[in-house]
């Protein structure tokens, strides 16, 4: 797991990382209220817990703005050298695909985070 963070780029990752924190804290943050039933109303905390996906949204989309960051380089490369070999090619595109993979992978953590703590909230409201 630590290797893919670091040839996925451990800027990149480290921000994605960053936002899958951000996206638990904010879960964590607004959903206490509605647990200690000193909640400011339902419909003010479901507002405030659909930035879950929001966040999480970021994440997919920061991900595809990384692989792609990554190929204009990558390409940039490719062109000063000329010929390379199919095999170096396609570890790189293999690599470049690693930032989207984890951005997805946030992303449907935060549409799950949603979907229960959204349940649950109407749940206990009842």
């Amino acid at each position: 797991m630590n290797q893919l963070f670091i040839d996925g780029g451990p800027l990149y990752m480290g921000i994605q990382t960053g936002i899958l924190i951000i996206m638990a804290v904010w879960a964590v943050y607004h959903f206490l209220p509605v647990l200690t039933k000193k909640g400011t109303g339902l419909k003010q905390t479901r507002v405030k817990l659909k930035h879950i996906k929001t966040i999480g949204s970021f994440a997919l989309i920061f991900g595809i703005f990384s692989q792609l960051l990554g190929l204009y380089h990558a390409f940039g490369v490719i062109a000063e050298a000329g010929d390379i070999s199919t095999t170096l090619m396609m570890k790189g595109l293999e690599l470049s695909m690693i930032p989207p993979l984890f951005g997805m992978i946030i992303f449907m953590i935060s549409l799950i985070v949603w979907m229960i703590l959204d349940y649950l909230t109407v749940k206990m409201a009842e």
